[in-house]
């Protein structure tokens, strides 16, 4: 079995069967050195505690009651009067470090309260309790993949130059750092990531002090607990190689005016028992309408996971392959959520092009998945992935969803739709507004106990802190202030 997990492969299980005692022989029969523990803080991004592993006892105990924390310095809600957390390691993200000099196997953590008390509010356990919530009322799995685009900000190389906005799926020498992305894939896959596919993206932009190239990482599906963890491995593995060549890797929504921004779209499909339920007899299912209705409802509200600076919505503007309208269609790349190809009333077209293949070639289940094209790598993943279990849940539970999925369907070029997307609702214009709609459909977040209260309101508090309110319309022609607003924001997740 090809799996270039290196762990899976030495121990002969998948990673979801990883146990403590799996975890030890690995570490002692392959002289592994060092042990790091990792986990999300509030800004999404990783968090790293070292331990020099000094005995079999030490390691074991490790393993079995992790180590103490300080919320306060992770989480800015959590008082500093009574901030000790536990962080436990869950054994199936082990994997080992493929940049440290000195052998280390690193694994990701949960939180938990001194009652020992899963953290209520940390990221990890929100989107297991989202993910639980629609397993429970719905008897469906949510899987998600991400596209995670970043652009190489790099010093300018005059050879085999791209036009400006012309980067999509280039090849190297006109793309400079493909090697970036072949190092950051194997170093993701190895660490358990499943990846679809890498490529450069349209974002190819020149100036006199530098370049900057965007690219993009695509996952598999993968159960949303489990997506979440990949793209925050691979958003630290990315720096960490960018890092090494000497460029700067940034994930932010915007990095220069005029130019292509960087999502970071979701694909989803809901499963049941391994079984696609987005298709029925080879076409969309009212499962997946019903979905699209529930994301399309709470899109407005969903920005405040996926949207979560100023610059999101330089990104959300009219004339760039960026959503401002609330809408879905079949692949069709202005709307809100797209309906890509998914393999549907295709059959025998490897066949045709192999006219000499004797063999007869499997046929796969449909791929469908449904698109939410608005977030961008400003995201907490893990809530973001929350939000949108919540917004599926919603959807399958709406008694009008089926109405509200044809009314707000813009169809293809070919294909007009129900109506005009530019009569479609709009999409906040900045974060601000994001957290006015965020405490308006608070009720349905906190539902069964998924997003606790206190996250609510601190992230509405977060997003209007900014001060944002009407802030293109003020900075609008002002390419200096402009500038200066996208570089804070630069690494902003």
């Amino acid at each position: 079995m090809i799996n270039p997990d290196k762990i899976a492969q030495y121990i002969g299980k998948p990673k979801e069967e990883f146990t403590k005692k799996d975890l030890i022989k690995f570490i002692e029969e392959n002289n592994i050195e060092m042990i790091n523990f990792r986990y999300v803080g509030e800004n999404g991004r990783l968090k790293t505690l070292n331990f020099a592993i000094t005995s079999k006892t030490q390691l074991d105990q490790l393993l079995s009651s992790g180590e103490r924390v300080d919320g306060s310095s992770l989480f800015s809600y959590i008082d500093t009067t009574s901030s000790d957390l536990y962080i436990i390691p869950r054994y199936k993200t082990a994997f080992i470090n493929p940049f440290s000099s000195i052998p280390a196997v690193d694994i990701l953590c949960s939180y938990y309260r001194g009652n020992g008390v899963r953290l209520a509010s940390s990221p990890e356990n929100i989107i297991r309790k989202a993910h639980q919530a629609l397993k429970d009322n719905t008897g469906l799995t949510l899987e998600a993949m991400g596209e995670l685009e970043y652009y190489v900000i790099c010093d300018n190389d005059s050879l085999y130059p791209v036009s400006d906005q012309k980067g999509y799926q280039e090849s190297y020498p006109f793309i400079k750092w493909e090697k970036i992305r072949y190092e950051a894939m194997q170093a993701i896959t190895q660490a358990g990531g499943k990846i679809k596919y890498g490529h450069s993206e349209v974002g190819n932009i020149h100036n006199k002090d530098f370049s900057m190239e965007q690219h993009e990482i695509e996952f598999l599906p993968a159960p949303i607990e489990d997506a979440a963890d990949y793209i925050a491995i691979a958003r630290w593995m990315l720096r960490v190689i960018g890092y090494k060549h000497g460029v700067t890797i940034s994930f932010a929504p915007k990095v220069s005016l005029g130019h292509a921004g960087s999502g970071l779209h979701i694909h989803t499909r809901l499963t049941s028992r391994g079984k696609n339920m987005m298709v029925d007899k080879n076409h969309l299912s009212d499962t997946a309408r019903k979905a699209i209705a529930g994301y399309l409802t709470l899109s407005p509200s969903l920005t405040a996971f996926g949207n979560t600076v100023p610059t999101s919505y330089l990104r959300l503007v009219p004339g760039q392959e960026a959503p401002t309208n609330i809408c879905w269609g079949e692949r069709n790349r202005s709307a809100l959520v797209r309906v890509p190809l998914g393999w549907l009333n295709v059959k025998n077209m490897a066949k045709d092009a192999n006219p000499l293949e004797k063999s007869k070639l499997k046929e796969y289940e449909s791929k469908q998945t449904v698109e939410f094209r608005c977030p961008d790598g400003s995201a907490n993943i893990y809530l973001l992935l929350a939000g949108l279990a919540v917004a599926a849940r919603h959807g399958l539970e709406m008694k009008d969803a089926l109405k509200l999925a044809n009314k707000l369907y813009i169809g293809t070029s070919s294909n007009k739709g129900n109506a005009s997307v530019k009569k479609m609702p709009h999409l906040p214009n900045s974060c601000w507004e994001s957290a006015e709609n965020l405490l308006k459909d608070r009720k349905i977040y906190e539902k069964d106990g998924v997003f606790p209260e206190n996250i609510i309101d601190d992230i509405a508090k977060t997003l209007k802190n900014y001060k944002d309110k009407n802030l293109s319309k003020k900075l609008y022609g002002n390419k200096k202030e402009l500038q200066k607003l996208i570089s804070k924001y630069l690494h902003c997740s």
